[in-house]
């Protein structure tokens, strides 16, 4: 492999890192106008049309089982309406860096309910890593919570299990191999939304019109997830996944400068230090995962 491509894929996902640490405070941002479901069931359906062009698009129906089917069907219910859904309505409660920080521990999770689904046995180093990682979270909330935050704390729980669903559910079907990468972004993403929209319209209402939201959640769509998921396909034709992962682990720091740059939200010297160790658990996590492999 000659050096400059791979150097080329290692720049596509330090973009990447840039542009996903973005998205909490670019959505922080669009909370102000739209309703936290309303805004993710957009966003999500402006990406699937974004997608559509590039689907393999004959037989779509038949193409997979019934089961393959369900398993979308799950992906996009537990990874965009339960997952994203209640991540963007904890932003209601919490910082953008504590909501990022949180979604960095979806590979511990996943790694240890892949024990009891899958049965992957974890290494002495990855049960390290989970350690090491959950010492952290507990660093970067020992000054203590503030008023609203133990339930946006709930909030974001459940958004995190339906992430570490989405993993497991993902890794199910990858085994498989009958579902092409890009379809299994695109149909959970349609699926998903088109599920969350009517509750979103009935529970928050019809979106008032004010461009500048509406800016936001274009950008969300075709920037922080259709550009975002191209590159990361692109980026993987070089590196190894673990490889992708472990850069992609920094995104709370990068989440936290873009707080700062636009939300003017500051981090204590403790929290910073617990968001190192917290990346130092995933990274272990991901590069004992390489290794076994």
């Amino acid at each position: 492999m000659k050096k400059h491509v791979r150097l080329l894929a290692i720049a596509e996902v330090f973009l990447l890192a840039l542009i996903l640490g973005s998205t909490l405070v670019v959505s922080r941002l669009a909370l102000n106008v739209l309703g936290p479901l309303t805004l993710t069931a957009l966003r999500y359906f402006f990406a699937f049309l974004v997608l559509v062009p590039f689907m393999p698009h004959r037989n779509l129906l038949g193409r997979w089982t019934p089961r393959t089917w369900l398993l979308l069907l799950l992906i996009g219910v537990s990874f965009y309406v339960v997952g994203n859904g209640a991540l963007i309505v904890g932003l209601r409660f919490l910082s953008a860096t504590t909501d990022a920080l949180l979604l960095n521990l979806v590979p511990l999770l996943v790694l240890v309910a892949g024990v009891i689904w899958l049965k992957e046995i974890p290494t002495h180093l990855q049960l390290v890593g989970v350690v090491i990682g959950v010492l952290g979270g507990v660093l970067f909330f020992s000054p203590g919570l503030s008023a609203g935050e133990p339930l946006g704390l709930a909030i974001v729980t459940v958004g995190l299990l339906g992430n570490a669903a989405y993993g497991l559910l993902g890794r199910a079907l990858a085994r498989e191999g009958r579902v092409d990468t890009l379809s299994l972004t695109a149909i959970p993403l349609a699926l998903g939304s088109l599920l969350l929209l009517p509750c979103a319209l009935l529970i928050e209402g019809v979106p008032p019109f004010v461009p500048q939201a509406w800016v936001l959640v274009v950008l969300l769509a075709v920037i922080n997830t259709a550009v975002a998921y191209v590159l990361y396909n692109h980026a993987l034709k070089v590196l190894a996944a673990f490889e992708v992962s472990v850069i992609l682990s920094i995104n709370p720091l990068v989440t936290a400068l873009w707080s700062w740059v636009l939300l003017g939200e500051r981090l204590q010297g403790l929290q910073v230090l617990a968001m190192a160790v917290v990346i130092s658990g995933v990274v272990l996590v991901q590069a004992s995962r390489h290794h076994e492999a």
